[in-house]
């Protein structure tokens, strides 16, 4: 069933006021994603190569320990299906996520619709489809989990920049601290540690703050070490820094292009 034109452009105006109200713009942008992160570009069959199908609000696949939290944004989304049941759950994570990043300062980015939810958990993708927090070789199962997908190193790194929203729990990826001056009081749901500052804002500061980081003695910001480890082993200094300029518009187009599938 596509989903009725009319219905999401109501909808995205229920998704900017819902944003506006929980400060909810991280966890959207991950809902979108890891419904779209499971894509396997060498299978050629649907459901079986994933992507962005709405598989994601079966409890089956919400179980899976890289989805941990994102039951909070189904929650938070389900009334917006609800009231528009045209709208298929592929497409409005999607709708979800693009307008989260908008509305959090990125870019307007061009959406398709007319995604096909899959009908039963039977047709969710197995575990193991999304990054892991701790990998025994952190570079490597990241190029094995994103080449999957088409996605080069450039693009991989690129992509990590979506991390300038949000913050790492460790409740649920053993990883961060349970807050910090930053997110001890919010806004919305306190605590977590932050990969920047301005953890509500889409812009460029998850690369600046790389090339800050040995300038750092208390770490209250939170780099991710398979982000860092993959900078490292791929990047030279001036490729980073060519790299940084473009990051503010291509993290959002690359995440994009992987929900388009």
């Amino acid at each position: 069933m596509a989903s009725d034109a009319a219905q999401v452009k109501a909808a995205r105006e229920d998704i900017r006021e819902l944003l506006r109200t929980t400060h909810s713009h991280p966890i959207l942008v991950r809902l979108g994603w890891h419904d779209a992160g499971t894509y396997d570009k060498n299978i050629e069959e649907w459901p079986q190569r994933g992507g962005a199908n709405g598989s994601l609000r079966f409890d089956v696949e919400l179980k899976h320990g890289a989805n941990a939290g994102l039951i909070n944004a189904l929650k938070l989304i389900q009334p917006i299906k609800d009231k528009y049941p045209s709208i298929t759950y592929a497409d409005l994570f999607q709708l979800a996520s693009a307008t989260a990043i908008e509305e959090a300062g990125g870019p307007k980015i061009p959406m398709k619709y007319g995604r096909v939810d899959v009908t039963g958990p039977e047709q969710c993708p197995p575990e193991g489809k999304l990054p892991d927090a701790g990998p025994s070789s952190p570079a490597d199962h990241l190029r094995e989990v994103f080449y999957r997908m088409g996605l080069n190193d450039k693009e991989i790194v690129a992509l990590s920049g979506a991390h300038t929203l949000g913050r790492s729990r460790p409740e649920r990826s053993g990883w961060g601290k349970p807050e910090t001056k930053y997110t001890k009081n919010g806004p919305g749901a306190p605590g977590g540690q932050s990969w920047t500052v301005e953890w509500l804002r889409f812009d460029n500061s998850y690369f600046k703050q790389y090339f800050r980081i040995s300038k750092r003695n208390e770490i209250r910001i939170f780099w991710s070490y398979l982000q860092m480890l993959l900078y490292l082993r791929t990047q030279s200094s001036r490729s980073m820094r060519r790299n940084m300029q473009r990051t503010k518009t291509h993290s959002s187009e690359t995440t994009l292009r992987l929900m388009l599938n």
